[in-house]
């Protein structure tokens, strides 16, 4: 059986043959199809986008396996997910994403190229963009308790100090 789409996508993209200056020239010029993409679809935001994967390759002026990639990105941000695992060149999908859980999740993979994109400007609001911008922050904040001192008194509440109690 040969690879799905998907995975053909993922070995050519994640491949180690992507290494290096190979590597970068790839995701450059992905980042920028990519960035062409979404200034279409969040100019229109009410069109809803469907057709099948060839279809909309061919609309966005993308080849098959850049498409692919979109759609492996796209996809936990979508109101309903494709079934991009078994995904073939004629299987129909849609791009009717939700903008608060796009932006959140352009914002988790660094992607500044996309969510500082103006076309957010008709969107979301500045204020709810920055909301979204802190809460995806401090969601991989790891906040460290205070350290108790060994002569401070035990948390517990025994009276004793803590390096006679619980510290041992």
């Amino acid at each position: 059986m040969s690879d799905s789409l998907l995975m053909q996508w993922r070995k050519l993209a994640y491949g180690e043959e992507m290494q290096g200056k190979k590597g970068d020239q790839f995701w450059s010029r992905y980042f920028e199809l990519e960035q062409g993409i979404y200034k279409q679809l969040l100019a229109e935001p009410t069109a809803a986008v469907k057709g099948t994967v060839a279809e909309l390759a061919q609309k966005y002026d993308l080849d098959l396996m850049h498409m692919v990639g979109f759609l492996d990105g796209i996809n936990d941000s979508l109101k309903e997910a494709n079934p991009i695992e078994e995904m073939t060149e004629e299987t129909e999908v849609n791009l009717d994403y939700d903008p608060e859980k796009l932006y959140y999740n352009m914002v988790d993979c660094k992607a500044e190229w996309l969510y500082t994109l103006p076309e957010w400007d008709e969107l979301l609001t500045e204020e709810r963009r920055k909301e979204l911008y802190k809460e995806q922050k401090a969601s991989g904040t790891v906040v460290k308790e205070k350290k108790i001192g060994r002569n401070e008194p035990c948390p517990c509440g025994s009276g004793k100090k803590y390096k006679f109690c619980c510290g041992r």
